[in-house]
C-alpha cells in the first residue's frame, strides 16, 4: 500500500460538517427500511387499478395520485441508497439497500406495465375531456408525454413481457464493466517511485505523466490486455448494438437512433448537424495537435502524447471555503438568489467534500425532488481544477434546485440533453473570471490550456464517439456483422479523421473503440457536445446582456421537464436545431488555440 493510500482517512474519521446531510431523505437506515416496506406494500395495490383508468377523469386522477406517491417514495429510497453506497462502495449495508430498492422498483415496474397501454387505449375525445379536468393540472404534461408514444406502445401483455426483461437489458453492459474493471489484470508499471498498479482509473494518470517512456510503456501494456480479449469485447459491443436495434424494431421505430432521440423530441438532423459542423472545423483541431507536437518537442506525435499537459499545473492552494468564494464571485452575474443558495449549500451540508477509504471516485450531483441537490466530491486543495469541478457540480445542483421548486413531481426532472448546459455554463463563467484575474503568465497559460483541452474532450472527442455509434448501428441495421476487425477499421478511420496528419498511431490504437463504457448507453455522448455548445452560447448571451438575458436563462433552469430540451433552450435564447451554436463553439476552441500558439 502506498503512503498516499495509508493517509486516506476512514469514513468515521471525516468531520460531519464535511459530509452531506441526508436527513431530508431519511433520518437513518432504520427509517429507510420502514419506508421500503411501505413502498412494497403500496406496490401491491397496483393491479387493483388495472382496467379502471378509462372509465372517468376521477378514476384516472386517482391512479395518478397513487402513482405520484409511490414514485416519489421510490425516488427518495433510491437516492438515499445510492448516496449511502457512494460514501463507501465496500459497505455491505448500503450495497444491500441498493439491491433491495432496485428489485422492489423492478417488481413495481413490471406490475404497472399495463399503465401506458391502458392510457393510450383511452379514446382521444375522452382523453381531451379528462385533460381539461382540474384534477389533471399537475399531470397534463406527464400524460401528454405518454400520448406521444401512441405509435410505439404495444399491448399490455407485450409490454409486460418487455418489462420482465428489463433487469436483463443491462447484462451486456454489466459483463463489460466486470470484465474490464475487475477481471482484467493490467499488471504493474515500473516508475521512478517504484512499481505502480495499472488499471482503468490509473491509466489516465499515466497518460498525463511527463515521462514519455513511462507513457509509452503504460499505453502498450494497457492496450495489450484489450488486444488479448478483443474478440470477446467486440462480441459484447455487437450484442449491445443488436439489443438497441431489436428494441427499436419491436416497437416500430425507423432506427435505433430514432428510438433513442424520441424521448427528448430531438430530430436526427440535430445529431447530423453536430457531426457535420464539427467535421467542417477539424482544421483547427489538427492545428492544435501540430502545436502540441511542437510544444512537447517531439519528432512524432503518438497517441500516448495527447493527454500530458502542455504546461505544468499552476501551483495554487485553495481551501474549500476559498473555492466557494471564487465560484460565488464568478457567478455573481446570476444574481443574489442563485449565489446565496449555492453558497449556503456548499458551506452547509449539500456536499460530501473529501476523500475517504472506499468512497466513490470523481464527482457528481444528485438532485431529487425531496432532498437537497447533493454533491459528491473528493476535493483536494492543491489543484485549481477542483474549483472548476465545484462550479460544474454546483451548476447541476442549482438546475435541480430550480426545477424542483417550479414544477410538479411528475415532470420536474430535466433531460440529460439539458443537464450539461447548466454545469458547463458555470465552468465557462469561472474560466472567464479567473483568466481576467490571473496573477501570472503561467496561471493564464494553464487556464487557457485547460479550457482548450476540456473543450476538445467535450466537443470534438464526444462528436467522434457519436459518429462511431451512428456508423455501427447503421451497419448492424443494414445486415453487416460487427466483427472485431470491422469495428477496429471503422474506429481507425475516425481516429485518422479527427487527429489529422500530425498523429502517428500504434497498431493497437483502434482498440480504444472497444473500451468506451458510454457506448453501452447508445446515442448518449452527443449530448455532451451539444450541451457545451449551448452553454458557451448562453454564457456569451448572459454576460453581454442585461436583465432579460439573465431571466431567459432562469426560464431554462426553471423549466424542468415541462418543455422538451430544444424548446427549453430556445426559451433561453439558443437554437440547437441550428448548427450555429456548434460552429460558434468550434470558433471558441479556435480562439483558444490562437492564444496557446502565441503564449507557447
Amino acid at each position: 500500500m502506498s503512503d498516499n493510500e495509508q493517509n486516506i482517512p476512514l469514513r468515521c474519521e471525516i468531520a460531519s460538517a464535511d459530509t452531506w446531510d441526508l436527513s431530508k431523505l431519511f433520518i437513518n437506515d432504520e427509517e429507510w427500511n420502514k419506508a421500503l416496506a411501505e413502498f412494497e406494500k403500496m406496490a401491491e395495490k397496483i393491479p387493483s387499478f388495472e382496467g379502471t383508468l378509462g372509465k372517468s377523469a376521477a378514476n384516472l386522477a386517482d391512479y395518478l395520485d397513487f402513482s405520484h406517491d409511490l414514485n416519489l417514495l421510490g425516488e427518495r429510497l433510491g437516492y438515499y441508497a445510492m448516496l449511502r453506497q457512494s460514501e463507501d462502495e465496500g459497505a455491505a449495508t448500503a450495497r444491500t439497500m441498493s439491491g433491495k430498492i432496485t428489485m422492489a422498483a423492478a417488481k413495481a415496474g413490471a406490475a404497472a406495465s399495463w399503465e401506458n397501454p391502458e392510457i393510450l387505449a383511452i379514446p382521444e375525445k375522452d382523453m381531451d375531456t379528462f385533460l381539461a379536468n382540474e384534477r389533471m393540472a399537475d399531470y397534463r404534461i406527464y400524460l401528454q408525454r405518454i400520448l406521444r408514444y401512441r405509435p410505439y406502445i404495444l399491448s399490455g401483455k407485450e409490454e409486460r413481457i418487455i418489462a420482465l426483461h428489463a433487469e436483463g437489458e443491462g447484462a451486456v453492459s454489466d459483463v463489460f464493466s466486470v470484465l474490464t474493471n475487475v477481471d482484467f489484470n493490467f499488471g504493474m508499471i515500473d516508475t521512478p517511485e517504484g512499481k505502480r498498479p495499472l488499471s482503468q482509473s490509473s491509466f489516465s494518470v499515466f497518460m498525463e505523466n511527463s515521462d514519455r517512456d513511462l507513457r509509452q510503456r503504460a499505453y502498450e501494456t494497457f492496450y495489450g490486455c484489450f488486444d488479448a480479449h478483443k474478440t470477446t469485447l467486440a462480441g459484447l459491443y455487437s450484442g449491445s448494438v443488436k439489443q438497441d436495434v431489436i428494441n427499436a424494431r419491436v416497437r416500430g421505430y425507423p432506427s435505433a437512433r430514432a428510438a433513442s432521440l424520441f424521448p427528448d423530441n430531438v430530430s436526427e438532423a440535430v445529431y447530423d448537424n453536430l457531426i457535420s459542423a464539427v467535421s467542417g472545423k477539424l482544421d483547427t483541431l489538427h492545428r492544435y495537435y501540430k502545436i502540441r507536437k511542437r510544444a512537447l518537442k517531439l519528432r512524432e506525435l503518438r497517441h500516448y502524447d495527447v493527454y500530458t499537459p502542455l504546461v505544468p499545473a499552476a501551483k495554487k492552494t485553495t481551501s474549500w471555503n476559498e473555492a466557494v468564494d471564487l465560484v460565488s464571485n464568478a457567478l455573481s452575474q446570476l444574481g443574489d438568489e442563485y449565489v446565496s443558495v449555492l453558497k449556503g449549500g456548499l458551506l452547509g451540508r449539500w456536499a460530501d467534500r473529501y476523500e475517504n477509504k472506499g468512497k466513490r471516485s470523481g464527482a457528481f450531483s444528485a438532485g431529487s425532488f425531496t432532498g437537497d441537490p447533493y454533491i459528491l466530491m473528493n476535493y483536494k486543495d492543491d489543484s485549481i481544477r477542483e474549483v472548476f469541478t465545484m462550479a460544474h457540480e454546483g451548476g447541476h445542483s442549482m438546475h435541480s434546485w430550480y426545477s424542483a421548486r417550479n414544477n410538479p413531481f411528475m415532470h420536474y426532472n430535466y433531460t440529460i440533453f439539458e443537464a450539461e448546459v447548466a454545469s458547463t455554463f458555470n465552468e465557462e463563467l469561472l474560466f472567464r473570471y479567473l483568466e481576467k484575474r490571473a496573477d501570472s503568465k503561467e496561471m493564464r497559460l494553464y487556464l487557457v490550456n485547460k479550457h482548450a483541452d476540456d473543450l476538445l474532450a467535450t466537443l470534438y472527442r464526444q462528436t467522434m464517439f457519436a459518429e462511431f455509434e451512428k456508423t455501427t448501428h447503421e451497419l448492424e441495421e443494414g445486415g453487416t456483422p460487427l466483427t472485431a476487425d470491422l469495428l477496429r477499421a471503422q474506429y481507425r478511420k475516425l481516429l485518422e479523421k479527427y487527429f489529422g496528419p500530425e498523429m502517428v498511431f500504434e497498431e493497437a490504437s483502434d482498440l480504444e473503440g472497444l473500451r468506451i463504457p458510454h457506448f453501452y448507453n447508445a446515442f448518449y455522448v452527443y449530448k455532451y457536445a451539444t450541451g457545451v455548445s449551448a452553454a458557451l452560447a448562453l454564457a456569451d448571451r448572459v454576460l453581454s446582456g442585461g436583465a432579460k438575458e439573465r431571466e431567459d436563462y432562469f426560464t431554462f433552469l426553471k423549466s424542468g421537464g415541462s418543455r422538451f430540451p430544444i424548446d427549453a433552450l430556445k426559451a433561453a435564447g439558443v437554437d440547437m436545431s441550428s448548427p450555429d451554436p456548434v460552429n460558434a463553439a468550434c470558433d471558441v476552441f479556435g480562439r483558444l488555440v490562437d492564444e496557446l500558439e502565441k503564449m507557447l
